[in-house]
C-alpha cells in the first residue's frame, strides 16, 4: 500500500531534503529511505529496503509509534560524534495505521546543538553561581532573637509555615528583618539545599522587572543579549524566590506573577514557548497592601494567593524586651567585624530601650556601629550614643530649653573625651564648637566637673 503512495515524484522530493527520511510499513519493514538517511547509515537502498527496521537499527523507536499510534517528537540521539533529533509519526489511512515515518534533523544542518547547549549550560551555571554567592541564605531561626512573647509567637508561626510549601507574606515596617525571616523559612524548608534568591521589586521599572523575573529570548527587544537571558524564576527552579517590596510591582506584572505561582509556568519576554518552574515565593511589603487594593494599586487575587501565611514582624518599639539581647548579638558581630572587643554599659542599654526606633533593628545596628567608633577602646557609654537617641530617650518629655542644655553638655563631653579635660583640651573643644572658653565653662555649669571627671575615665 505504501509503495503505491511513494511515487517517483514523492521520492524525488524526499531525496531533495537535508533531513533523513525513513518509512516503514505496518509490519515494521523498511519501504523507503532517502539519500540523506542512507548516507547517515553509510549503506544503500538495496541493502536495507525490505528488511525489518529492528535488524538494521536495533534501538529504533519507530516501531513503538506503530504500536501506540502516537508520535514521538524531538527525541535526541547521539552515535559516535553524530548528534541528531528525530520526529516520528504514524501513517494512517482509512482509520488504520499502515506505517510509520521518521525524520532525522542533523545538528550540522540546523545549528550546532552541542555548542548551543554548552553555552546555555555555562550561562546557567554562571547565573546560579552568582545567585548562590551573593544571595545565599545564611540565616536560620536560631539567628532570630525572640525574648518577648509577641516575637516568640511570630517566630513559631514562621516555623510552622516553613515546613509547608505555601507562599508567605511578611508584612512589616522597613528594617524589621524581613529577609532574615525569609532566609530562616527557606533554611527550615525542604528546599534548603536549593537556591535562595532575593530581589527588591522597587529597584526596577515594569519592563526591567519582567525580564529580571522571567528572562527574555534573543531578539526580544533592541539591546537584548545574544542568546537571551535567564529569569530568576528559571534560575531559582527548585528553590525559593524572595520578593521584597512586592507592593511596588506593576499591575500588569502582578497578573503574570499570579499565574506562575498558581500554574508554575511562564513565558519569557518575546518568547513563544512556556517554561515550567517550581519555585516557592516569599513576598514582603512595608506598605499596607489592603489599602493598595482599595486604591487599585494591588491585585486582590494576588494578595490572597501570596498571604496563605501572613506574618507580621513587630517593629522594635513593640519588642523593647528584645533590645538587650539584640544589642548583645549585634556587638558580638561588630567585635568580629572590627577584630576587637566591644561592650556597652547598662546605662547606655537603658537609653536604647527608651528610644522609639522608627528605623527598627536596622537603625539599632547603625547606632551601635557609630557608637563603637565614637567610644574609647570599644566601650560604649551613654555619652557615646548619638544625641538623637538621648533626646528621644531619657530627655523625652522635658522642655526644649532643657533638651538643648543636655545636648550641649553631651557634645562638650564628647570633645573633652577626645582632647582631654585640662585647660588645653577645653580650649580646643571651644574652638571646634566656635564658642569662647568662658561660654564653654558657662554651658558646663554645675555639671562641668562631672563631665570632666567622666571624660578622663573614658
Amino acid at each position: 500500500m505504501l509503495n503505491e503512495i511513494l511515487s517517483d515524484e514523492v521520492k524525488a522530493i524526499f531525496d531533495a531534503m537535508r533531513e533523513g527520511v525513513n518509512i516503514i510499513d505496518a509490519e515494521g519493514r523498511i519501504v523507503f529511505a532517502n539519500r540523506r538517511y542512507l548516507d547517515f547509515l553509510d549503506t544503500t537502498a538495496e541493502t536495507i529496503v525490505g528488511r525489518p527496521l529492528k535488524e538494521v537499527r536495533p534501538g529504533a523507536r519507530l516501531p513503538e509509534v506503530l504500536r501506540t499510534g502516537k508520535p514521538i517528537l524531538h527525541a535526541p540521539r547521539q552515535e559516535t560524534e553524530d548528534i541528531y533529533f528525530v520526529n516520528m509519526y504514524p501513517i494512517s489511512m482509512n482509520g488504520a495505521i499502515v506505517g510509520g515515518l521518521s525524520m532525522v534533523a542533523f545538528k550540522d544542518d540546523a545549528f550546532d546543538f552541542r555548542e548551543e547547549l554548552e553555552r546555555y549550560e555555562r550561562r546557567s551555571k554562571q547565573v546560579l553561581y552568582r545567585i548562590n554567592k551573593n544571595n545565599a541564605a545564611h540565616y536560620t531561626f536560631d539567628s532570630i532573637v525572640a525574648v518577648g512573647e509577641n516575637v516568640k509567637a511570630v517566630k513559631a508561626l514562621a516555623q510552622r509555615a516553613a515546613v509547608t510549601d505555601a507562599p508567605v507574606l511578611l508584612a512589616s515596617e522597613s528594617g524589621t528583618g524581613k529577609e532574615l525571616y525569609a532566609q530562616a523559612i527557606h533554611n527550615a524548608s525542604t528546599r534548603r539545599g536549593e537556591v535562595f534568591v532575593a530581589v527588591n521589586c522597587a529597584n526596577f521599572n515594569a519592563g526591567m522587572m519582567d525580564s529580571e523575573l522571567f528572562g527574555y529570548v534573543e531578539g526580544a527587544f533592541t539591546g537584548a543579549k545574544k542568546g537571551g537571558k535567564i529569569g530568576l524564576f528559571e534560575a531559582a527552579n527548585g528553590g525559593t524566590l524572595f520578593l521584597d517590596e512586592v507592593s511596588e510591582m506593576d499591575m500588569g506584572l502582578q497578573a503574570k506573577l499570579l499565574r506562575v505561582i498558581q500554574e508554575g509556568r511562564f513565558r519569557p519576554v518575546g518568547g513563544v514557548e512556556e517554561i515550567s518552574s517550581d519555585v516557592r515565593v516569599i513576598a514582603a511589603s512595608n506598605a499596607d497592601l489592603r489599602q493598595y487594593i482599595d486604591t487599585g494599586r494591588f491585585r486582590r487575587d494576588l494578595y490572597y494567593r501570596l498571604s496563605t501565611f501572613q506574618i507580621r514582624i513587630p517593629p522594635l518599639r513593640e519588642r523593647v524586651r528584645d533590645i538587650p539581647a539584640l544589642v548583645e548579638v549585634t556587638l558580638a558581630d561588630l567585635s568580629i567585624k572590627l577584630k576587637r572587643s566591644v561592650d556597652i554599659t547598662p546605662e547606655a542599654v537603658a537609653a536604647l530601650m527608651e528610644h522609639d526606633w522608627p528605623g527598627n533593628v536596622r537603625e539599632l545596628r547603625n547606632v551601635l556601629e557609630a557608637s563603637v567608633y565614637l567610644s574609647e577602646n570599644g566601650h560604649i557609654t551613654r555619652e557615646a550614643l548619638p544625641s538623637h537617641i538621648l533626646w528621644g530617650g531619657a530627655e523625652k518629655g522635658l522642655p526644649l530649653s532643657q533638651r538643648v542644655r543636655t545636648f550641649e553638655r553631651e557634645e562638650i563631653g564628647k570633645l573633652l573625651a577626645r582632647y582631654g579635660s585640662g585647660l588645653e583640651g577645653k580650649k580646643r573643644a571651644a574652638a571646634e564648637l566656635g564658642i569662647s572658653l568662658a561660654t564653654l565653662y558657662n554651658k558646663l555649669g554645675e555639671s562641668g566637673s562631672k563631665i570632666q571627671e567622666s571624660s578622663s575615665k573614658i
